[in-house]
């Protein structure tokens, strides 16, 4: 599969690079115009945890987005696989623009999205995020080849997610970002557990 490129698909880095220009400065007095203006809820009292949280799990969920980008370009995938790669993509990528809009208001750097298991496992967390290597392997990957692979890679990814959410769930003080975490950790382990019925039925 030669003709789906490694990088970024374009339209989830116009997303992404629409996201960075997001996101008001909720802690000075005077914040910018636009949706979501309103400082209270997005400043309210945070921790390091929460930001840790939000800059490991912006860059994973870019990844699964990338993943799911792969996945639907292959031919010969099967429906219920191409509906979990769907599912995946749409959930994360609001996921993305939320987590980097609370980053702004925090004034704490937002991190790149493009990044690989090898920039951010040194974390300790064993976050489950693919190599370089991983992601070609998916790229040149076909039919039911290619949907083996991205389940099982993607339940790794996922239990990396999981963790990182437990993780701040115990930790943060954010309640937005706690409450994102819960959600992340109880949608995704049900999205693991369709996906080992996926592999158990091939």
């Amino acid at each position: 599969m030669t003709t789906r490129s490694l990088a970024v698909p374009t339209a989830f880095l116009t997303l992404t690079l629409a996201l960075t220009g997001c996101g008001g400065d909720s802690g000075s007095p005077a914040p910018e115009a636009g949706e979501g203006a309103t400082a209270s809820p997005a400043a309210a009292g945070h921790n390091d945890a929460d930001v840790a949280f939000a800059r490991l799990v912006i860059p994973h969920h870019a990844q699964a987005v990338r993943m799911s980008g792969l996945i639907l370009d292959t031919p010969g995938v099967g429906e219920r696989t191409r509906k979990l790669a769907q599912d995946i993509a749409a959930a994360q990528q609001p996921e993305i623009d939320r987590m980097t809009g609370w980053l702004r208001d925090w004034d704490a750097q937002v991190p790149a999205t493009d990044v690989t298991g090898e920039a951010v496992d040194h974390s300790g967390h064993g976050s489950g995020m693919l190599s370089e290597e991983d992601l070609r392997a998916l790229d040149e990957a076909t039919g039911e080849r290619a949907e083996r692979l991205f389940l099982e890679q993607m339940i790794r990814h996922h239990e990396g997610a999981i963790a990182m959410a437990r993780d701040e769930v115990r930790t943060g003080a954010h309640p937005g970002a706690v409450e994102l975490a819960r959600t992340i950790a109880g949608s995704q382990e049900a999205e693991v557990a369709v996906m080992r019925s996926l592999l158990a039925g091939r």
